[in-house]
């Protein structure tokens, strides 16, 4: 499973491949990263940590939801 990180780069969001030095998508907001980031994901099998503008990690998402290893609603 491939492990991304969502963050803020100075002016914009970006989507990130743990172990990469670019960026796989960017956007000027969270949301319009966030969209990105779920159509980019869709077809893969990985982990997405979603950091706020902190750099706290505020959320992770699994795609595909079935490929999720906790068994929660979240």
């Amino acid at each position: 499973m491939d492990n991304y990180h969502l963050n803020k780069v100075d002016d914009h969001w970006q989507l990130i491949k743990e172990g990469a030095s670019r960026a796989s998508k960017t956007g000027a907001t969270k949301e319009a990263a966030m969209q990105q980031a779920h159509d980019f994901l869709a077809d893969k099998t990985a982990s997405l940590k979603i950091h706020g503008a902190d750099g706290k990690i505020q959320e992770e998402r699994t795609y595909p939801r079935s490929s999720d290893p906790k068994k929660t609603k979240g």
